[in-house]
């Protein structure tokens, strides 16, 4: 038996007062509008249809490929990594999205103080796991409480870029965080930015020049176990894309 969990965020319009850059919006068409649309098309009456009713249909007029739970690809950081093009997210290998997962539990943490290599090598020892090349490493903040909220962005302790290279070396390809990014809030970010006017402050972690994907966003990462599980994080083949939407699901194995 296999017991699935799901760790996506609801694809739905966007609350009151959520900037437009981030913003998602759809129309909905009934079954009485599908019929209409039916007799348009192909003169075919509501009555010769079943309730007389036609195809309901939803369609989303704004979408960004970053607002919802959604995988980054190496193209979202910078044009080149490594000296070499970016991937879009449709070149990636399907090999790296279905893989054991790990959770780390960084849940007493402040917002803005970020995970670094001391604390997921010590998160590893408490749940004694040695991390296996790709792993699905996912850091759990606890920010999916506040998605809805106008202050979700601006949530969450982040991940240095020293703890990202660390797990790339490790053999990491995915790595996932359950609040709106995988850097510290951009806000502080900014802050720190303009302070210090250096380079490698702002986005520090995405822009690690290193070829790999986070998940951004996810949800209900309380409700699985430290490790004994697998991921399956496949993103919307979208054409040059720098990130796709994607359905993530856990999959446990439980006793019959």
């Amino acid at each position: 038996m296999i017991s699935l969990i799901d760790l996506s965020a609801p694809i739905a319009p966007s609350p009151e007062g959520t900037p437009p850059f981030l913003r998602t919006d759809m129309t909905y068409s009934d079954h009485a509008a599908g019929a209409e649309q039916i007799q348009a098309l192909f003169h075919v009456s509501p009555n010769l249809l079943r309730d007389n009713e036609g195809w309901a249909v939803e369609t989303i007029t704004q979408l960004g490929t970053h607002n919802s739970t959604h995988v980054d690809a190496p193209w979202h950081y910078n044009r080149q990594i490594q000296g070499k093009p970016a991937q879009t997210i449709d070149q990636l290998p399907l090999e790296w999205f279905f893989n054991d997962g790990v959770v780390l539990n960084m849940t007493h943490k402040a917002d803005g103080e970020a995970m670094t290599v001391d604390d997921v090598q010590a998160e590893l020892e408490r749940i004694d796991y040695q991390l296996r090349p790709l792993d699905i490493v996912l850091v759990r903040t606890g920010c999916d409480q506040y998605y809805n909220d106008l202050d979700y962005a601006f949530r969450g302790c982040g991940v240095t870029a020293e703890a990202t290279r660390w797990l790339f070396e490790q053999g990491i390809r995915v790595m996932g965080i359950d609040a709106w990014g995988w850097d510290q809030p951009l806000n502080m970010q900014a802050e720190a930015a303009l302070t210090a006017q250096e380079k490698g402050i702002f986005w520090a972690a995405h822009q690690v020049d290193l070829p790999y994907s986070q998940i951004e966003r996810l949800m209900n990462l309380d409700k699985l176990p430290a490790t004994g599980f697998q991921v399956a994080c496949f993103p919307l083949k979208i054409v040059r894309g720098s990130a796709a939407p994607a359905r993530v699901v856990a999959i446990l194995k439980t006793e019959d």
